[in-house]
């Protein structure tokens, strides 16, 4: 692999050689490697089809997982995000005790793992909120609360420069990784000044589907505003806000 310079970009195959835009900027490599049918029915690629077969559910799981709480996550994301999902979801899809290799699943390995995931490198929620809180999920009524402690933005809140205010907002995501459908409810405070006036301590609930026996997951964010002429507007276009899964609840 080797990296383009100079004033022409190309993108395409040339002589044996692809050109293509990536993460890391404008690459060219040389094509090649087993064919597509050989990977498909040779015996020898057995663990291959495997490997590819779980990285494609995992894929579609992280569409699944994007897709429920898109409302927060388009404001809140890496270019990254969606890579380091799939690692993610392949990693519970690797803890499946179920089902043979290549056809293990998300939802019966340990999604556990996805607690803590940070959906944004750039403004992560474990260095964004020092508030003290809990989340929880009553299974029988499909209610979801986030208690917050009581705090002061300036002195729990790490916010990047340039902030006059800030939201915080929470999710719930009931997933059906088999139908490929899903619940979202969210609820979310008011836009508050980034100062040190104290908060009060304050719940945020979200109602999901009663007794269901889906997995479900919690997101956390923080959302950064700066006001202009009594406007407010995303600070820098959500580059630093932060969301991050904050609770894993399975069946």
């Amino acid at each position: 692999m080797a990296e383009q310079s100079g004033i022409i970009r190309l993108k395409g195959t040339i002589g044996g050689i692809s050109f293509y835009k990536s993460g890391d900027g404008y690459l060219a490599r040389e094509k090649g490697g087993v064919s597509a049918q050989r990977i498909a029915s040779d015996p020898a690629f057995q663990r291959t089809r495997e490997n590819n077969a779980e990285f494609g559910t995992a894929g579609k799981a992280g569409k699944l997982v994007r897709n429920a709480i898109q409302v927060l996550l388009q404001q809140a994301k890496d270019k990254r995000c969606v890579g380091r999902l799939t690692r993610s979801l392949l990693a519970v899809i690797k803890t499946d005790e179920t089902h043979i290799r290549g056809e293990r699943q998300v939802a019966d390995g340990n999604m556990e793992l996805l607690n803590g995931f940070e959906f944004n490198n750039n403004g992560k929620l474990g260095s964004t909120l020092f508030t003290p809180f809990t989340n929880s999920l009553d299974r029988s009524t499909g209610e979801m609360s986030l208690n917050l402690s009581a705090y002061q933005a300036n002195i729990r809140i790490v916010a990047p420069g340039g902030t006059t205010h800030y939201r915080i907002h929470y999710g719930g995501a009931e997933l059906d990784f088999v139908e490929k459908v899903f619940t979202f409810g969210m609820d979310q405070g008011a836009i508050l000044p980034y100062d040190s006036a104290s908060q009060a301590a304050q719940t945020l609930t979200v109602a999901l589907t009663a007794d269901s026996v889906l997995p479900v997951i919690g997101v956390l964010g923080v959302e950064f505003f700066q006001e202009v002429n009594g406007e407010m507007y995303p600070l820098k276009n959500g580059t630093y806000n932060a969301l991050a899964v904050t609770l894993v609840d399975q069946v």
